[in-house]
């Protein structure tokens, strides 16, 4: 339970998304956290993109900083399955093996181990995001200026929906 709330801040930290953003879009749909961050882009609009990621002078470098922001993220998620995959063959080989091998030998059992959890983690992390931006935008809507002055943090109090959406999934 820790582990995955964990993940979700450092998902709500490397996609502090506005409201603008579909909720539907989503890092683990993606192999390839490029085309994912293209994916976001048109879907927030490229003005609001680069406000979100750029951090130079004139925001070019927004792409770069969303792909950076979500490889670590998905990084993370896969290194934490890898330890608890080892952790678990250690304590009964055999029972791993039996648990997540297929085939004759079940060699591929530590692969599968890795994939099924990493997507687990994924999907709990994801599933605390969505959950925690819909409450955001519903307390947004009800009163803007309200909800910019409780979580805005820095001068114009633009960053609120990323302090919310942080704030709720890892409560």
């Amino acid at each position: 339970m820790i582990r995955t709330l964990m993940i979700a801040c450092a998902l709500v930290a490397a996609l502090a998304i506005p409201a603008t953003a579909s909720a539907q879009l989503s890092p683990s749909d993606y192999k390839n956290t490029s085309k994912f961050c293209k994916a976001l882009k048109a879907d927030m609009g490229a003005a609001l993109f680069k406000q979100t990621y750029g951090t130079n002078k004139n925001r070019s470098n927004a792409h770069g900083k969303c792909v950076s922001k979500n490889a670590r993220t998905v990084d993370h998620a896969q290194t934490n399955a890898a330890k608890d995959c080892k952790a678990e063959r250690a304590a009964d080989e055999n029972a791993f093996k039996e648990k997540y091998g297929t085939g004759k030998k079940k060699a591929n059992a530590y692969g599968k181990c890795v994939s099924q959890k990493a997507a687990e983690e994924k999907t709990a992390s994801i599933e605390a995001l969505t959950n925690a931006a819909k409450d955001c935008r519903t307390e947004r809507t009800a009163d803007p200026a309200a909800f910019r002055e409780k979580y805005g943090t820095n001068k114009n109090k633009r960053n609120a929906f990323g302090k919310c959406v942080s704030k709720q999934a890892s409560s």
